[in-house]
């Protein structure tokens, strides 16, 4: 392998793991005021939102496609099913619709 992808490699590891490991070094021991630790719960589930979202109403031609299942799932989930079965259950409600149109 040549010598110039190695270090590539290793420098890519670095940078991705430098802003990981300085946070939890540098405030490892600083207590955050409950509010701030409220933000910072909830930050993965935005950013899985925005990731999301968009995609679900642009997976076919259809907008109402993406609607429906996206409905199912999160009547699913609000009833408090388990997340294989909201999963689930935008899948078989996916396919009704697929073979009613």
């Amino acid at each position: 392998m040549n010598n110039a992808i190695v270090w590539m490699i290793l420098g890519m590891g670095i940078v991705t793991y430098l802003p990981r490991m300085l946070p939890l070094v540098l405030l490892g021991r600083v207590q955050l005021p409950p509010f701030w630790q409220g933000v910072l719960k909830n930050v993965p589930y935005a950013a899985l939102g925005a990731l999301i979202i968009p995609d679900i109403f642009f997976i076919q031609d259809d907008i109402l496609f993406g609607g429906i299942g996206f409905a199912a799932a999160v009547i699913a989930a609000w009833l408090g099913a388990n997340v294989i079965v909201v999963v689930l259950a935008a899948v078989v409600v996916l396919s009704c619709y697929s073979m009613l149109m």
